[in-house]
């Protein structure tokens, strides 16, 4: 288009701080076996995104795992939602564990491709068959796939792991180390028809994830410890919990970062609740303290989302004080609003001269140094209680006061 030789023009220049809207950190995806799943709507291998409130597609799964984990998700998130957004991906049931493992694994393998086929990115992630392993010292394939798929994703995933007994637990938690595996040491006994069944408990957590999320304007930055998991009708055992008492099973599981679902029970002090059951845990299985908490490293996904997407509006142009000053601005600015709705406990956004030297800004380089700090799940209340002197010298105060007013 030319220039006026005799007019006007219209320009809207692009040196203001940008707006996101940021990702929805509450799509889910979902990968096992359903063997009378629809062939026709649910291809093996290829990715199916639906809403679990869709009756037609849920029917579709048929009966096995699959139908399980929607159920499961369902329960949780029915109190604020109808349904949520799954991906899932059908994989054919193997004639031995070790079998479908590897198809579950090589599932996970080809994540990547995922986001492109069904328009939306999962970041809770729950692969089925996580609690075998082949032999004690052998690690479960599915569970060596996730870590690499979940980074892919920026993803985490509630991992099933052997729920048998708390040395069986703490073994196979001992086979992780990543910032986005969550350990659950329990199964879910649910009803399917008038049968009791074992199923497990991570499509549960999943649902767990979810409902928070969409409890705090869909936002990821909240624990899901000390809340409810609805449609159980019982646990694959009862794993004794006590909120006062550090040598309990259950709190030498949560020290090994294993994850449990305990049940409530009235008049006992030290239960978690008076009555259902209730999810306790906060912890994935890094090697570190500094990104232990699951819900800090969904939080900075969240935010690493919002950065991505504020920078790539900036680049292409020409590097200029206007421009560098607003992609720097639209970064604190994005910071700030999730301060004032304690998102966030801090932050700082620095552009140090040091690290944009001449010689890298030559080359269209910029470098921008971004600290936050997540807010920490409330875990452990320590209560120093002691005698308060005043309080008799107050009673003592009165009844002087009362003598002299006799007087």
């Amino acid at each position: 288009m030319s220039a006026p030789t005799f007019g006007m023009t219209f320009t809207r220049p692009n040196d203001e701080p940008l707006p996101v809207i940021g990702a929805d950190f509450s799509k889910i995806l979902l990968i096992e076996t359903s063997e009378d799943a629809s062939a026709s709507s649910y291809p093996i291998g290829d990715p199916v995104r639906i809403s679990t409130s869709d009756p037609a597609a849920v029917a579709d799964l048929g009966t096995g795992y699959l139908a399980d984990a929607v159920k499961g998700i369902n329960a949780q998130v029915a109190r604020l939602n109808s349904g949520a957004d799954v991906t899932v991906v059908r994989v054919t049931e193997g004639a031995t564990p070790a079998v479908t493992a590897a198809a579950i694994a090589e599932a996970l393998d080809n994540v990547g491709h995922i986001p492109s086929a069904v328009n939306a990115t999962p970041r809770i992630v729950w692969a089925g068959r996580t609690a075998w392993r082949p032999d004690e010292s052998t690690v479960n394939p599915v569970v060596a796939a996730l870590p690499a798929a979940c980074e892919r994703l920026l993803a985490v995933a509630p991992v099933d792991v052997d729920d048998t007994s708390k040395e069986a637990a703490i073994s196979a938690r001992e086979t992780m180390n990543s910032q986005r595996l969550m350990p659950i040491g329990v199964a879910a006994r649910v009803f399917e028809g008038t049968e009791l069944v074992t199923r497990p408990m991570g499509p549960r957590i999943a649902g767990l994830f979810a409902a928070v999320d969409n409890a705090h304007r869909g936002r990821p930055f909240d624990p899901i410890a000390n809340q409810p998991i609805q449609g159980l009708a019982g646990l694959s055992r009862n794993i004794p919990f006590s909120l006062f008492d550090g040598s309990s099973e259950g709190q030498m599981l949560l020290e090994s970062n294993v994850s449990i679902v305990a049940r409530g029970e009235t008049g006992v002090d030290g239960a978690i609740a008076d009555g259902g059951f209730v999810f306790i845990g906060t912890d994935n299985t890094d090697a570190g303290e500094l990104w232990k908490q699951i819900h800090q490293v969904r939080g900075a996904d969240y935010l690493t989302v919002k950065m991505a997407q504020i920078t790539r509006q900036f680049l292409g142009p020409k590097i200029t004080a206007d421009s560098a000053e607003a992609w720097l601005n639209s970064q604190k600015f994005m910071l700030r609003d999730h301060k004032i709705d304690d998102d966030i406990l801090g932050f700082d956004v620095r552009f140090i001269p040091d690290k944009n030297s001449p010689e890298k800004i030559r080359l269209g380089h910029l470098t921008v140094n971004i600290g936050i700090e997540p807010a920490p799940s409330f875990k452990v209340a320590n209560h120093e209680v002691s005698r308060y002197r005043p309080a008799v010298e107050g009673l003592v105060a009165e009844i002087v006061a009362r003598l002299n007013s006799l007087a």
